[in-house]
């Protein structure tokens, strides 16, 4: 297992995202969550392909993409276009799930599925040799410093064994409500890849935080 850390700049302060993303790279983090929102597939309204762009130019670690949106088709060549590494989208959004990681992979990009907190695991069996990672929402999306939803545990450890079972390799990415006090037990579930954005970007320290979550990874990495 190599666990690694996803700083979400959903939490950070927006007038100086270029900052918050090099102080993410400095403390050691792999990757840029960024969290895209439409205001339709999710009531809030966040960020599109020109701030994804900038971010590119402000960091070289890879920029994961979250897309929150209803026809995500669309929106997948513009976020290429602007620097993303990572696109994925939720099971929930689209019609032609195949076709969408089809395109995302075409264009060399690494391509996920995002399962909302109701949707179980099983949703993913039909197409789950074509997913690179899978997102697992521990809360409802749309809003950040929400907390953690406990019966996402199960899905969590439903999915690690459907993947290992089919002897692949898929991390699980999970988003929502992890803080230092739970991530180590959402890392024994299965979790390999850490979302986190309050826990960062609201601690008094976001440096010493990421910091913290790479050290706690660390016990788990093998």
């Amino acid at each position: 297992m190599n666990v690694r850390i996803a700083p979400s700049i959903l939490s950070a302060d927006f007038a100086k995202l270029a900052e918050a993303v090099a102080l993410a790279e400095r403390a050691g983090a792999d990757l840029i969550h960024v969290d895209v929102m439409d205001g339709h597939f999710v009531p809030n309204l966040t960020i599109g392909p020109p701030v994804v762009a900038a971010l590119r130019r402000a960091t070289r670690l890879p920029i994961d993409v979250h897309l929150m949106v209803e026809n995500p088709r669309f929106f997948i060549p513009l976020f290429h276009e602007a620097g993303a590494d990572w696109i994925s989208l939720h099971v929930e959004a689209t019609a032609h799930l195949h076709k969408d990681l089809t395109m995302i992979r075409g264009l060399g990009r690494k391509a996920g599925v995002a399962l909302n907190p109701g949707t179980p695991a099983h949703a993913l069996d039909e197409i789950l040799g074509e997913l690179d990672y899978v997102l697992v929402m521990s809360v409802d999306p749309g809003w950040g410093g929400q907390a953690f939803i406990p019966s996402c545990l199960g899905k969590i450890r439903d999915l690690r064994d459907r993947i290992r079972a089919r002897k692949l390799e898929i991390p699980i990415e999970v988003d929502g409500g992890l803080k230092l006090d739970n991530v180590g037990e959402v890392i024994e579930a299965g979790m390999e890849i850490v979302v986190a954005g309050s826990a960062v970007f609201e601690a008094p320290d976001p440096a010493g935080a990421i910091r913290e979550l790479k050290r706690i990874a660390a016990g788990y990495n093998r």
